[in-house]
């Protein structure tokens, strides 16, 4: 049984939709509701000593939504950009700058940045694509997302059991979690349970 934790977690925060919904909200108001949740993962990936944190922001595909939710998510991974650069971290937007649906605000970040002192490393994905991840293989023998390493367990919130072309070379040997609580109701206990799960995981890597 493994007993060591995961050095790099995948986080897919799905839920917000269907949060808002439930709760008598049109759907694009449950992004901002997702923000929080963000921040307090991100302290307790701290506190449980993970070393890289890649967030799912939004998918190029996700562009295909209605204006009023896209606007919405675009704000709402600026926002949460902003509340994790508060909390010290080695930050990374990755995503299609050459798309409109790429916030502008998001730019400075797209070269890894050392933001309040530095410290772990965190990717967010913006206007992602697997396609467009890939497709740089073929000019230099690299994607596009060189920069993050191998990701030893991914973490999917609102109980849907699909990668959603999450990092596809990254993940190729991740163990897979779901939690079944939406998004914006994470509580640490999702977390710690995930880890938990990781724990008694043989993690082999094929060997």
């Amino acid at each position: 049984m493994s007993q060591h934790k995961p050095t790099h977690i995948g986080v897919i925060p799905d839920g917000n939709r269907r949060w808002a919904a439930l709760h008598g909200m049109e759907k694009q108001d449950g992004y901002a509701y997702g923000l929080a949740p963000g921040l307090r993962l991100l302290q307790a990936a701290k506190r449980a000593g993970v070393q890289e944190l890649t967030y799912y922001g939004f998918t190029k595909d996700n562009c295909k939504r209605p204006p009023a939710q896209q606007a919405a998510f675009r704000r709402a991974c600026v926002d949460a950009v902003e509340l994790l650069a508060g909390e010290g971290a080695d930050l990374l937007v990755l995503g299609d700058t050459s798309s409109p649906c790429f916030p502008p605000a998001l730019l400075p970040y797209t070269r890894r940045t050392p933001v309040h002192g530095g410290g772990i490393r965190v990717n967010f994905l913006v206007n992602y694509g697997w396609q467009w991840d890939l497709a740089h293989l073929r000019e230099d023998g690299f994607p596009r997302s060189r920069d993050i390493s191998r990701i030893d367990l991914i973490i999917r919130w609102g109980g849907m059991r699909r990668l959603s072309g999450f990092l596809p070379m990254q993940s190729v040997y991740s163990d897979f979690y779901v939690a079944d609580p939406l998004w914006p109701d994470y509580t640490d206990s999702d977390f710690e349970n995930a880890l938990l799960w990781y724990q008694k995981q043989d993690v082999t890597l094929g060997g």
